[in-house]
């Protein structure tokens, strides 16, 4: 079966770091634009960044710029969200996305909590 499969939440300490991966599995995301959300207890989800097919093109949400960082290896089949600075309000659960055309596939999630 085709989907998403995110990985490598956790708890920090505000100021720490995480490494967020996004592995397809069953269906191989080289031609898919792969995106990040969020979303936050009690608040609707945030879209984080985008990451087009070679990686040539990245983009981020204000409230993530300079400290977040969206990649990819193709040969590996994943998408990586490099989390740094991470403040408290980070705390969500994090979602990948792939889409190509009107073919869009989403993961299950995971949890970052970032807490003193």
């Amino acid at each position: 079966q085709a989907q998403l499969v995110e990985s490598g939440g956790g708890l920090v300490q505000p100021g720490g770091s995480l490494r967020l991966s996004c592995a397809g599995s069953g269906f191989i995301i080289n031609t898919y634009v792969v995106n990040w959300y969020r979303q936050a207890p009690g608040k609707e989800r945030e879209f984080v960044a985008p990451i087009n097919p070679t990686g040539a093109w990245t983009n981020y949400a204000d409230s993530v710029q300079g400290r977040f960082t969206i990649s990819r290896d193709n040969f590996k089949n994943t998408v990586y969200l490099q989390m740094t600075s991470l403040r408290t309000e980070d705390t969500a659960v994090y979602y990948c996305q792939a889409e190509r055309g009107h073919s869009v596939s989403w993961g299950q999630g995971t949890q970052g909590t970032v807490s003193s």
